[in-house]
């Protein structure tokens, strides 16, 4: 299984992210893709730029075991996992979650799982910059409920296509 995790300054080139891991291999069926885009607002305030944050080796061992753990709950082929971080401006990406697996159903629930523990349990931070203030971004209830599912005992691999 090819796995991959990035955090990086660059901006990120989805098309070239997502051809390299799928490659030419052929018993790939299906690659589920999420990409996170910063808005140009914040919980309806405009805003000017994010600045994110994270704990250099802690981040990138944490999201590994999150990878870990998507792997043993689906028959997956593949996985990219690239988070930006440093000031990032309306319109560009922060995040990319790639699956691959043989059968759509793993690929999407994996990437939604995996979504669902950078949003609410990775160690990054998010400072919200406007014209005349920054802030720190708080978790949201919304975001730990989505993860929380996750909780429940992972379905057989089996029964996954």
């Amino acid at each position: 299984m090819t796995t991959s995790i990035r955090l990086q300054h660059e901006p990120i080139d989805i098309a070239a992210e997502v051809a390299k891991l799928a490659g030419a291999r052929s018993d790939v069926g299906a690659v589920v893709t999420f990409t996170g885009i910063c808005r140009s607002d914040e919980d309806g305030a405009a805003i000017t730029a994010l600045t994110l944050e994270y704990y250099q080796g802690m981040a990138e061992a944490e999201i590994a075991r999150h990878v870990d753990e998507a792997r043993a709950r689906w028959p997956l082929l593949g996985v990219l996992v690239i988070h930006r971080y440093g000031r990032i401006t309306p319109g560009e990406n922060i995040v990319l979650v790639a699956t691959a697996s043989r059968h759509r159903q793993a690929a999407f629930a994996a990437a939604e799982f995996l979504m669902d523990y950078l949003k609410t349990r990775a160690p990054f931070w998010k400072q919200v910059e406007t014209a005349d203030a920054t802030a720190w971004v708080e978790a949201k209830t919304a975001d730990d409920a989505a993860a929380e599912r996750w909780s429940a005992p992972p379905p057989r691999r089996d029964a996954a296509k």
